[in-house]
Protein backbone atom coordinates (compact mmCIF):
# COMPACT_ATOMS: atom_id res chain seq x y z
CA UNK A 1 0.00 0.00 0.00
CA UNK A 2 1.06 3.31 -1.15
CA UNK A 3 1.34 5.77 2.46
CA UNK A 4 1.10 9.92 2.09
CA UNK A 5 2.78 10.96 5.08
CA UNK A 6 1.75 14.30 5.96
CA UNK A 7 2.77 13.91 10.04
CA UNK A 8 5.65 15.77 11.94
CA UNK A 9 7.92 12.79 10.58
CA UNK A 10 8.97 14.86 7.30
CA UNK A 11 9.62 18.37 7.89
CA UNK A 12 8.70 19.44 4.11
CA UNK A 13 5.59 18.65 2.09
CA UNK A 14 6.62 19.77 -0.82
CA UNK A 15 10.47 20.46 -1.79
CA UNK A 16 11.35 22.15 -5.19
CA UNK A 17 14.43 20.68 -6.59
CA UNK A 18 15.63 23.07 -9.45
CA UNK A 19 13.97 26.25 -7.84
CA UNK A 20 16.50 28.27 -9.77
CA UNK A 21 15.96 26.88 -13.06
CA UNK A 22 13.46 28.99 -15.73
CA UNK A 23 10.45 26.92 -14.94
CA UNK A 24 11.39 25.94 -11.17
CA UNK A 25 11.46 30.05 -10.24
CA UNK A 26 7.65 30.00 -11.27
CA UNK A 27 6.86 26.92 -9.67
CA UNK A 28 8.26 28.61 -6.36
CA UNK A 29 6.10 32.02 -6.87
CA UNK A 30 3.05 29.27 -7.17
CA UNK A 31 3.54 27.61 -4.12
CA UNK A 32 4.10 30.56 -2.41
CA UNK A 33 0.35 31.36 -3.60
CA UNK A 34 -1.10 28.24 -2.22
CA UNK A 35 0.62 27.72 1.23
CA UNK A 36 -3.18 27.43 2.40
CA UNK A 37 -4.15 24.59 0.82
CA UNK A 38 -1.92 22.17 2.00
CA UNK A 39 -3.15 19.38 4.87
CA UNK A 40 -4.80 21.08 7.28
CA UNK A 41 -5.03 24.93 5.15
CA UNK A 42 -1.38 25.11 5.47
CA UNK A 43 2.21 23.84 3.80
CA UNK A 44 5.78 23.57 4.86
CA UNK A 45 7.81 23.63 1.85
CA UNK A 46 11.67 24.36 0.89
CA UNK A 47 13.93 25.20 -2.23
CA UNK A 48 16.58 22.85 -3.49
CA UNK A 49 19.39 23.33 -6.09
CA UNK A 50 22.90 23.40 -6.33
CA UNK A 51 23.69 26.97 -5.44
CA UNK A 52 22.07 28.57 -2.45
CA UNK A 53 22.85 31.64 -3.53
CA UNK A 54 20.90 31.14 -6.63
CA UNK A 55 18.14 29.84 -4.51
CA UNK A 56 18.51 32.84 -2.20
CA UNK A 57 18.08 35.31 -5.63
CA UNK A 58 14.64 33.09 -6.62
CA UNK A 59 13.26 33.95 -2.94
CA UNK A 60 13.98 36.95 -3.01
CA UNK A 61 12.48 37.90 -6.91
CA UNK A 62 9.42 35.85 -5.19
CA UNK A 63 8.87 37.74 -2.43
CA UNK A 64 9.03 41.07 -4.92
CA UNK A 65 6.62 39.83 -6.70
CA UNK A 66 4.11 38.53 -4.87
CA UNK A 67 4.76 41.14 -2.40
CA UNK A 68 5.64 38.52 0.35
CA UNK A 69 8.74 39.74 2.05
CA UNK A 70 8.33 36.97 4.96
CA UNK A 71 9.37 34.81 2.05
CA UNK A 72 13.31 36.02 2.17
CA UNK A 73 13.47 33.98 5.35
CA UNK A 74 10.85 31.81 6.25
CA UNK A 75 11.74 29.44 3.22
CA UNK A 76 14.33 26.49 4.00
CA UNK A 77 16.72 26.28 1.29
CA UNK A 78 18.34 22.67 0.69
CA UNK A 79 21.52 22.35 -1.43
CA UNK A 80 21.24 19.44 -3.38
CA UNK A 81 23.17 18.17 -6.76
CA UNK A 82 22.15 15.54 -9.40
CA UNK A 83 25.56 14.64 -9.37
CA UNK A 84 25.95 13.93 -5.69
CA UNK A 85 24.10 10.71 -4.41
CA UNK A 86 24.20 11.32 -0.73
CA UNK A 87 22.89 15.02 -1.43
CA UNK A 88 19.49 13.68 -2.79
CA UNK A 89 18.67 11.33 -0.68
CA UNK A 90 18.82 13.68 2.45
CA UNK A 91 16.97 16.09 0.40
CA UNK A 92 14.26 13.49 0.12
CA UNK A 93 14.28 12.05 3.18
CA UNK A 94 13.00 15.65 4.26
CA UNK A 95 10.31 15.82 1.75
CA UNK A 96 6.95 14.13 1.26
CA UNK A 97 6.72 14.93 -2.31
CA UNK A 98 9.61 16.52 -4.47
CA UNK A 99 8.84 18.76 -7.28
CA UNK A 100 11.58 18.11 -9.61
CA UNK A 101 12.47 20.91 -12.38
CA UNK A 102 15.93 19.97 -13.36
CA UNK A 103 15.75 18.99 -16.96
CA UNK A 104 16.69 17.69 -19.75
CA UNK A 105 15.04 14.66 -17.87
CA UNK A 106 16.98 11.77 -20.21
CA UNK A 107 20.37 13.39 -18.74
CA UNK A 108 18.94 14.71 -15.25
CA UNK A 109 15.82 12.93 -14.42
CA UNK A 110 16.95 9.40 -13.09
CA UNK A 111 19.19 9.98 -10.29
CA UNK A 112 16.34 12.26 -8.69
CA UNK A 113 13.41 9.42 -9.37
CA UNK A 114 15.65 6.59 -7.59
CA UNK A 115 16.63 9.03 -4.75
CA UNK A 116 12.84 9.12 -3.96
CA UNK A 117 12.16 5.75 -3.66
CA UNK A 118 15.21 4.88 -2.53
CA UNK A 119 13.92 7.57 0.96
CA UNK A 120 10.28 7.28 0.77
CA UNK A 121 9.42 10.61 -1.35
CA UNK A 122 6.81 11.20 -3.79
CA UNK A 123 7.73 12.47 -6.98
CA UNK A 124 6.09 14.79 -9.50
CA UNK A 125 7.48 16.02 -13.03
CA UNK A 126 6.96 18.13 -15.91
CA UNK A 127 9.00 15.88 -18.39
CA UNK A 128 7.50 15.59 -21.95
CA UNK A 129 10.08 13.09 -22.88
CA UNK A 130 8.04 9.95 -23.68
CA UNK A 131 11.77 8.01 -23.55
CA UNK A 132 12.44 8.92 -19.93
CA UNK A 133 8.78 8.78 -18.54
CA UNK A 134 8.57 4.96 -20.10
CA UNK A 135 11.89 4.01 -19.29
CA UNK A 136 11.36 5.26 -15.17
CA UNK A 137 7.92 3.09 -15.71
CA UNK A 138 10.04 -0.01 -16.39
CA UNK A 139 12.89 0.17 -14.43
CA UNK A 140 11.49 1.59 -11.01
CA UNK A 141 7.67 0.91 -11.06
CA UNK A 142 7.85 -2.34 -9.20
CA UNK A 143 10.68 -0.53 -6.66
CA UNK A 144 7.90 2.13 -6.15
CA UNK A 145 5.61 -0.37 -5.23
CA UNK A 146 7.32 -1.76 -3.17
CA UNK A 147 8.40 1.47 -1.25
CA UNK A 148 4.77 2.90 -1.59
CA UNK A 149 5.83 5.52 -3.06
CA UNK A 150 4.08 7.44 -6.15
CA UNK A 151 6.06 8.50 -9.06
CA UNK A 152 4.39 10.95 -11.08
CA UNK A 153 5.55 12.60 -14.50
CA UNK A 154 4.22 14.67 -17.11
CA UNK A 155 2.46 16.95 -14.41
CA UNK A 156 2.72 19.86 -16.64
CA UNK A 157 1.37 21.48 -20.02
CA UNK A 158 2.20 18.20 -20.67
CA UNK A 159 0.41 16.52 -20.20
CA UNK A 160 -2.45 17.09 -17.48
CA UNK A 161 -4.80 18.65 -19.93
CA UNK A 162 -5.07 16.21 -22.39
CA UNK A 163 -4.87 13.36 -20.01
CA UNK A 164 -7.26 14.81 -17.84
CA UNK A 165 -9.00 16.89 -20.80
CA UNK A 166 -9.73 12.66 -21.88
CA UNK A 167 -11.13 11.40 -18.77
CA UNK A 168 -13.13 14.47 -18.17
CA UNK A 169 -14.43 14.06 -21.17
CA UNK A 170 -15.17 10.38 -21.12
CA UNK A 171 -16.71 11.45 -17.28
CA UNK A 172 -19.56 13.86 -19.16
CA UNK A 173 -20.45 11.81 -21.84
CA UNK A 174 -23.63 9.66 -20.63
CA UNK A 175 -22.93 6.13 -22.57
CA UNK A 176 -20.25 4.66 -23.69
CA UNK A 177 -16.81 7.03 -24.88
CA UNK A 178 -14.81 5.20 -27.56
CA UNK A 179 -12.76 7.74 -29.37
CA UNK A 180 -11.40 11.42 -29.02
CA UNK A 181 -9.40 13.81 -31.25
CA UNK A 182 -7.90 16.85 -29.89
CA UNK A 183 -6.84 20.14 -31.49
CA UNK A 184 -4.64 22.60 -29.46
CA UNK A 185 -4.24 26.21 -29.91
CA UNK A 186 -2.43 28.78 -28.56
CA UNK A 187 -2.49 32.51 -28.95
CA UNK A 188 -0.22 35.77 -27.37
CA UNK A 189 -0.84 38.67 -27.75
CA UNK A 190 0.75 42.18 -28.59
CA UNK A 191 4.27 40.97 -27.04
CA UNK A 192 4.22 37.99 -28.62
CA UNK A 193 5.60 35.18 -26.92
CA UNK A 194 8.42 32.57 -26.82
CA UNK A 195 10.13 29.21 -25.02
CA UNK A 196 12.41 28.72 -22.81
CA UNK A 197 15.37 26.40 -24.83
CA UNK A 198 15.22 23.51 -22.36
CA UNK A 199 12.15 21.99 -24.84
CA UNK A 200 14.08 22.64 -27.41
CA UNK A 201 16.69 20.69 -26.15
CA UNK A 202 14.43 18.04 -25.03
CA UNK A 203 12.99 17.89 -28.69
CA UNK A 204 16.44 17.78 -30.63
CA UNK A 205 17.39 14.80 -27.85
CA UNK A 206 13.58 13.39 -28.50
CA UNK A 207 13.95 12.56 -32.09
CA UNK A 208 17.91 11.96 -32.38
CA UNK A 209 16.95 9.00 -30.04
CA UNK A 210 13.85 8.20 -31.50
CA UNK A 211 14.86 4.85 -32.44
CA UNK A 212 15.42 3.76 -28.46
CA UNK A 213 12.27 4.70 -27.70
CA UNK A 214 10.56 1.85 -30.10
CA UNK A 215 12.58 -0.70 -28.92
CA UNK A 216 12.21 0.58 -25.15
CA UNK A 217 8.41 -0.58 -25.47
CA UNK A 218 8.74 -3.53 -26.84
CA UNK A 219 10.36 -4.21 -23.83
CA UNK A 220 6.85 -4.06 -21.75
CA UNK A 221 5.63 -6.74 -24.23
CA UNK A 222 2.26 -4.84 -24.09
CA UNK A 223 -0.88 -6.21 -25.94
CA UNK A 224 -2.77 -3.43 -28.43
CA UNK A 225 -5.30 -1.77 -26.13
CA UNK A 226 -8.89 -3.13 -27.84
CA UNK A 227 -10.31 -1.33 -30.02
CA UNK A 228 -13.72 -0.14 -29.03
CA UNK A 229 -16.23 0.68 -31.61
CA UNK A 230 -15.29 2.60 -34.84
CA UNK A 231 -11.59 2.57 -35.06
CA UNK A 232 -10.16 5.83 -35.09
CA UNK A 233 -8.82 7.75 -38.57
CA UNK A 234 -5.35 9.39 -38.59
CA UNK A 235 -5.22 12.57 -40.25
CA UNK A 236 -2.52 13.29 -42.80
CA UNK A 237 0.74 15.10 -41.92
CA UNK A 238 -0.65 18.43 -42.79
CA UNK A 239 -4.34 18.96 -43.53
CA UNK A 240 -7.16 21.85 -42.96
CA UNK A 241 -9.08 21.71 -39.37
CA UNK A 242 -12.87 22.49 -39.87
CA UNK A 243 -12.96 22.20 -36.05
CA UNK A 244 -10.36 24.77 -35.27
CA UNK A 245 -10.20 26.60 -38.83
CA UNK A 246 -6.98 26.72 -39.56
CA UNK A 247 -4.03 24.07 -40.52
CA UNK A 248 -3.27 21.72 -38.51
CA UNK A 249 -0.60 18.98 -38.05
CA UNK A 250 -0.65 15.59 -35.68
CA UNK A 251 0.68 16.39 -32.11
CA UNK A 252 4.57 16.09 -32.03
CA UNK A 253 4.89 15.98 -27.68
CA UNK A 254 3.95 13.42 -24.99
CA UNK A 255 0.62 13.17 -25.30
CA UNK A 256 -0.80 10.74 -26.88
CA UNK A 257 2.14 8.55 -25.25
CA UNK A 258 0.67 9.36 -21.71
CA UNK A 259 -2.74 9.00 -22.62
CA UNK A 260 -2.67 5.75 -24.00
CA UNK A 261 -0.63 4.71 -20.80
CA UNK A 262 -3.64 6.09 -18.75
CA UNK A 263 -6.06 3.90 -20.84
CA UNK A 264 -4.16 0.77 -20.61
CA UNK A 265 -3.96 1.63 -16.82
CA UNK A 266 -7.81 2.03 -16.48
CA UNK A 267 -8.80 -0.41 -18.77
CA UNK A 268 -6.42 -3.13 -16.56
CA UNK A 269 -6.90 -1.77 -12.64
CA UNK A 270 -10.60 -0.85 -13.20
CA UNK A 271 -11.57 -2.48 -16.32
CA UNK A 272 -12.83 0.85 -17.72
CA UNK A 273 -13.56 1.02 -21.81
CA UNK A 274 -9.99 2.39 -23.41
CA UNK A 275 -10.73 6.11 -25.18
CA UNK A 276 -8.82 5.63 -29.01
CA UNK A 277 -7.16 9.12 -28.89
CA UNK A 278 -5.69 11.38 -31.90
CA UNK A 279 -4.05 14.35 -30.88
CA UNK A 280 -3.57 17.79 -33.49
CA UNK A 281 -2.02 20.94 -33.04
CA UNK A 282 -3.62 23.99 -34.86
CA UNK A 283 -0.91 26.18 -37.11
CA UNK A 284 -2.26 29.08 -38.28
CA UNK A 285 -2.58 30.08 -42.19
CA UNK A 286 -0.18 29.60 -44.77
CA UNK A 287 2.87 31.94 -43.76
CA UNK A 288 2.87 29.72 -40.74
CA UNK A 289 3.42 26.45 -42.95
CA UNK A 290 6.05 28.08 -45.07
CA UNK A 291 7.83 28.82 -41.93
CA UNK A 292 7.10 25.40 -39.91
CA UNK A 293 8.08 23.28 -43.31
CA UNK A 294 11.04 25.37 -43.79
CA UNK A 295 11.89 25.18 -40.12
CA UNK A 296 11.15 21.12 -39.75
CA UNK A 297 13.55 20.26 -42.88
CA UNK A 298 16.35 22.08 -41.08
CA UNK A 299 15.44 20.23 -37.93
CA UNK A 300 14.93 16.72 -39.60
CA UNK A 301 18.33 17.11 -41.40
CA UNK A 302 20.76 18.64 -38.33
CA UNK A 303 18.90 16.16 -35.71
CA UNK A 304 20.75 13.37 -37.27
CA UNK A 305 24.21 14.78 -36.75
CA UNK A 306 25.92 15.74 -33.88
CA UNK A 307 27.11 18.63 -35.23
CA UNK A 308 23.87 19.40 -36.28
CA UNK A 309 22.46 18.84 -33.06
CA UNK A 310 24.92 21.24 -31.49
CA UNK A 311 24.12 23.98 -33.81
CA UNK A 312 20.49 23.98 -32.79
CA UNK A 313 21.01 23.73 -28.88
CA UNK A 314 23.71 26.88 -29.94
CA UNK A 315 21.06 29.37 -31.80
CA UNK A 316 17.57 27.92 -30.91
CA UNK A 317 16.08 31.15 -32.18
CA UNK A 318 17.68 31.23 -35.62
CA UNK A 319 16.44 27.66 -36.54
CA UNK A 320 12.83 27.88 -34.77
CA UNK A 321 11.97 31.38 -36.07
CA UNK A 322 12.09 32.89 -32.63
CA UNK A 323 9.75 30.37 -30.94
CA UNK A 324 12.47 29.32 -28.75
CA UNK A 325 14.73 31.27 -26.62
CA UNK A 326 17.39 31.12 -24.75
CA UNK A 327 15.75 33.85 -22.08
CA UNK A 328 12.33 32.52 -22.74
CA UNK A 329 9.32 34.46 -22.69
CA UNK A 330 9.25 37.69 -20.65
CA UNK A 331 6.39 38.34 -17.79
CA UNK A 332 4.68 40.54 -20.39
CA UNK A 333 4.77 37.63 -22.81
CA UNK A 334 3.31 35.58 -20.27
CA UNK A 335 0.45 37.65 -19.55
CA UNK A 336 -0.54 38.31 -22.83
CA UNK A 337 -0.34 34.28 -23.71
CA UNK A 338 -3.52 31.50 -23.51
CA UNK A 339 -4.02 27.90 -24.74
CA UNK A 340 -7.00 26.04 -26.00
CA UNK A 341 -7.71 22.11 -26.30
CA UNK A 342 -10.72 21.42 -27.93
CA UNK A 343 -11.54 17.78 -27.71
CA UNK A 344 -14.12 16.13 -30.03
CA UNK A 345 -15.35 12.45 -28.95
CA UNK A 346 -17.79 10.06 -29.87
CA UNK A 347 -19.73 7.02 -28.43
CA UNK A 348 -22.28 5.04 -28.15
CA UNK A 349 -25.49 6.42 -26.13
CA UNK A 350 -26.62 4.37 -23.07
CA UNK A 351 -28.11 0.79 -23.98
CA UNK A 352 -26.16 1.12 -27.38
CA UNK A 353 -24.50 -1.86 -28.27
CA UNK A 354 -20.36 -0.55 -29.08
CA UNK A 355 -19.86 -3.47 -30.97
CA UNK A 356 -23.05 -3.03 -33.26
CA UNK A 357 -22.72 0.11 -35.62
CA UNK A 358 -21.17 3.45 -36.21
CA UNK A 359 -20.96 5.94 -32.90
CA UNK A 360 -24.79 7.64 -32.31
CA UNK A 361 -23.60 10.39 -29.71
CA UNK A 362 -20.38 13.29 -29.85
CA UNK A 363 -19.57 15.24 -26.94
CA UNK A 364 -17.22 18.33 -27.15
CA UNK A 365 -14.93 20.12 -24.42
CA UNK A 366 -12.64 22.65 -24.07
CA UNK A 367 -9.82 23.23 -21.53
CA UNK A 368 -8.47 26.22 -21.73
CA UNK A 369 -6.07 27.97 -19.45
CA UNK A 370 -3.04 31.04 -19.28
CA UNK A 371 0.29 30.61 -20.94
CA UNK A 372 0.92 26.98 -20.91
CA UNK A 373 4.61 26.58 -20.26
CA UNK A 374 5.31 28.66 -17.15
CA UNK A 375 1.55 29.77 -16.22
CA UNK A 376 0.11 26.71 -16.56
CA UNK A 377 2.71 24.20 -16.17
CA UNK A 378 3.61 25.74 -12.64
CA UNK A 379 -0.23 25.68 -11.85
CA UNK A 380 -0.63 22.39 -13.07
CA UNK A 381 2.13 20.78 -11.15
CA UNK A 382 1.85 22.61 -8.20
CA UNK A 383 -2.11 21.11 -7.86
CA UNK A 384 -1.33 17.75 -8.72
CA UNK A 385 0.88 17.63 -5.41
CA UNK A 386 -1.77 19.17 -3.70
CA UNK A 387 -3.83 16.40 -4.67
CA UNK A 388 -1.83 14.18 -3.69
CA UNK A 389 -1.25 15.43 -0.30
CA UNK A 390 -5.07 15.94 0.31
CA UNK A 391 -6.56 12.78 -1.28
CA UNK A 392 -4.74 10.06 -0.40
CA UNK A 393 -7.41 7.60 -0.66
CA UNK A 394 -8.82 8.53 -3.96
CA UNK A 395 -4.87 7.62 -5.06
CA UNK A 396 -4.10 4.33 -6.74
CA UNK A 397 -3.89 1.10 -3.94
CA UNK A 398 -0.90 0.84 -4.21
CA UNK A 399 2.68 2.83 -5.52
CA UNK A 400 4.22 3.09 -8.96
CA UNK A 401 5.34 4.91 -11.33
CA UNK A 402 2.11 6.42 -13.23
CA UNK A 403 0.81 8.77 -15.63
CA UNK A 404 -1.31 11.89 -14.39
CA UNK A 405 -4.47 9.82 -15.41
CA UNK A 406 -4.09 6.74 -13.50
CA UNK A 407 -3.07 9.04 -10.39
CA UNK A 408 -5.62 11.52 -10.05
CA UNK A 409 -9.05 9.41 -12.09
CA UNK A 410 -10.32 9.17 -9.17
CA UNK A 411 -9.65 12.69 -7.54
CA UNK A 412 -10.92 16.49 -7.40
CA UNK A 413 -7.89 17.27 -9.14
CA UNK A 414 -9.56 19.00 -12.14
CA UNK A 415 -11.84 21.06 -9.66
CA UNK A 416 -8.87 22.39 -8.11
CA UNK A 417 -7.30 23.13 -11.69
CA UNK A 418 -10.76 25.11 -12.46
CA UNK A 419 -10.37 27.01 -9.27
CA UNK A 420 -6.50 27.86 -10.77
CA UNK A 421 -7.38 29.19 -14.47
CA UNK A 422 -7.24 25.95 -15.97
CA UNK A 423 -10.98 26.02 -16.89
CA UNK A 424 -12.40 22.45 -18.14
CA UNK A 425 -15.95 23.01 -19.85
CA UNK A 426 -18.83 20.92 -21.87
CA UNK A 427 -19.50 22.90 -24.95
Amino acid sequence: MAKVDTSSSRPYHIVIFGASGFTGQFVVEEVARTVSEGPNGSLTWAVAGRSRQKLDKVLEQAAGALGKPELRTAVDVIVADVGEPDSLAAMCKQAVIVLNCVGPYRFWGEPVVKACVENGAHCIDICGEPQFLESMQLNYDSQAADKGVYIVGACGFDSIPADMGVLYTRDQFKGTLTAIESFLTASTGPEGGSINDGTWKSAIYGFADSGKLRSLRKKFGHKPLPVVGSKIKRRSALFYSNEVQQYAVPFMGADPSVVKRSQRFLLEEHQETPVQYGAYAGVGGVANIVKMLFAGMMFWFLVKFSFGQDLLIKYPEFFSFGFFSKDGPTRKQMEGSSFKFAFYGEGYTEGQDPSQGRPNAKIRTLVQGPEAGYVATPIAMVQAAITILNEPKALPKKGGVYTPGATFAKTKLVERLNKHGIRFSVI
